[in-house]
């Protein structure tokens, strides 16, 4: 089980939590409004991303939903502090969720660089082996984390391999087609070397918890960082691709306004007759 389990929490620990829970599939629901409102302001081949971003926050939505109603019920009031019910609390679905985000956040990237054809598959396969590997190796660390045997450090290391891998894959494929993009929008794919690298950062950090804060405050310091994390490298990250696309498209002469006005007539002829005329 979890380390969340092992302990008690003061009013203030429990509510921390089960707020910051609330933030988190607030955020994706929001997110999702967003990329579905905005996913027509960007050429056709770029709306993609905006459409699996959406695929993100509806798993990340449900995912954190589910997590937060779990919180409430593997914990009980006693007239003192909120102590273990007969339900256990599991981070596990974490894990779960973003073994489908992981692959498809990479994806995106690809996509806003306008990687194609071999390079796109090649890309593709490597972002999806290496991101699944690590969630995996990771989720099975997290079961042994309560005791920190063996199996947490090894399975954990091997996750930090893969997730090293990972970064420096993120970072040839951003600086590596930095050259061909328009000058405006680079510094916006800089920042999304950044941001991934910030907010990933965070993941290995929130795993080892256990063994660096072991205590109801390391629980809550723990569940903020994977939600900061979770918000920053899946909403934050899917609007950035967007405004990139978005300018991409501006620069290549997509016009946002135009493509997001659904009454205007299609190739946005309008009829100048005059009036009464039939």
């Amino acid at each position: 089980m979890n380390f969340e389990n092992t302990f008690t929490y003061d009013f203030f620990q429990y509510t921390i939590v089960s707020h910051v829970f609330t933030l988190g599939y607030a955020a994706m629901a929001a997110g999702l409004a967003y990329f579905l409102l905005t996913s027509k302001n960007s050429l056709p081949r770029y709306q993609l991303s905006s459409t699996l971003s959406a695929v993100v926050m509806v798993s990340a939505f449900l995912e954190l939903l589910v997590i937060s109603l779990q919180w409430r019920s593997s914990f009980a009031w006693d007239g003192a502090a909120y102590s273990q019910s007969a339900a256990l609390f599991s981070n596990g679905y974490r894990y779960m969720n973003w073994s489908i985000d992981v692959p498809v956040l990479l994806t995106q990237l690809l996509i806003v660089l306008g990687v194609t054809g071999a390079a796109f598959r090649r890309g593709w396969i490597t972002f999806t082996v290496a991101g699944l590997a690590m969630v995996y190796t990771g989720y099975v660390g997290q079961f042994y984390e309560v005791e920190r045997s063996a199996p947490f450090w090894v399975w954990g290391s091997i996750s930090t391999v893969f997730f090293l891998v990972l970064l420096v894959l993120v970072y040839r494929t951003i600086h590596g087609n930095l050259d061909r993009l328009p000058q405006e929008v680079r510094s916006l794919v800089r920042g999304v070397w950044w941001l991934l690298l910030f907010s990933w950062m965070l993941y290995p950090g929130a795993y080892l918890m256990p063994a660096m804060w072991d205590s109801a405050d390391g629980v809550v310091a723990r569940q903020i960082t994977y939600t900061v994390a979770d918000v920053t490298s899946k909403v934050v990250y899917g609007i950035l691709l967007a405004a990139i696309a978005r300018k991409i498209s501006k620069h290549e002469g997509h016009d946002p306004a135009t493509a997001a006005d659904v009454t205007m007539p299609r190739g946005g002829v309008t009829d100048t007759a005059a009036p009464g005329r039939i």
